[in-house]
């Protein structure tokens, strides 16, 4: 399945790459020296951040002390990477914690500094966050799954015109906004959560990734999902999102 998605992503010829964490499951050497060859053979730019899975949980005293120790060693040392060029602004934000097993995130230092940096920007930019857990879930899910924090950060990033959040943890595709959960005038961001890539943990899906095309102010999302029956990746849905004085809603 790795190759097939290889060769996808490079057909697709992306401006940019996101990968919302949990590139290991157990934060290993041997996981992180794997995912560092997968990300070499990928297309690049790429805005990487890492998830829950990417902090030691055998290990308590490096778990606690140096938590993102080997992430940082294999993948980037950068845990607040951001992409720029005419039309987007991509940040990445660490919300992976030591004290805690699955949950995540996002204090005000991380917020002011994406604040920071989108708030200069030409209102044509479309503007993107990238966290491993999410800022809204699908129905159904407990609201523990959501990130720590995340009323203060979306709030203050709303002021910026935050677009789009893309997040992972969940394991399951979704595509919403923000606006039923937040509530905040004159604000809709879009939602978009990536399902599993390559991983075996598919929570009842198709291994999946997303591809979003942006033509400001009309945002495409396309799910490209496995098919088994031509070993390949291959669009299955496609969705249209339209920048209003509301924010970003279904067009």
């Amino acid at each position: 399945m790795v190759g097939p998605l290889q060769a996808a992503l490079w057909s697709l010829k992306p401006d940019l790459v996101a990968v919302s964490g949990d590139l290991t499951q157990r934060a290993r050497r041997s996981e992180f020296e794997q995912a560092r060859a997968f990300l070499d053979s990928l297309p690049r730019p790429q805005i990487v951040v890492p998830g829950n899975h990417d902090i030691p949980m055998d290990n308590v005293m490096v778990r606690f002390l140096l938590p993102l120790a080997a992430y940082r060693r294999h993948i980037t040392r950068d845990l607040a990477p951001f992409y720029t060029d005419e039309e987007i602004a991509v940040a990445g934000v660490n919300t992976a914690r030591s004290l805690t097993i699955k949950s995540g995130r996002i204090n005000q230092r991380q917020v002011t500094g994406v604040y920071n940096r989108l708030c200069v920007l030409s209102p044509r930019v479309t503007r993107i966050i990238v966290t491993h857990h999410p800022f809204e879930i699908p129905e159904g899910y407990h609201e523990g799954w959501l990130v720590g924090r995340a009323h203060m950060a979306m709030q203050q990033l709303a002021a910026c015109g935050a677009d789009v959040f893309l997040a992972g943890h969940l394991h399951v595709s979704f595509t919403g906004h923000t606006a039923a959960r937040y509530q905040i005038c004159g604000h809709s961001a879009l939602v978009v959560q990536a399902g599993t890539a390559i991983s075996t943990r598919g929570r009842g899906e198709w291994n999946s990734f997303n591809v979003l095309r942006i033509e400001h102010p009309v945002i495409h999302v396309e799910q490209f999902a496995w098919r088994e029956r031509n070993s390949a990746f291959a669009p299955v849905n496609r969705e249209q999102f339209r920048h209003t004085p509301e924010g970003w809603v279904p067009a």
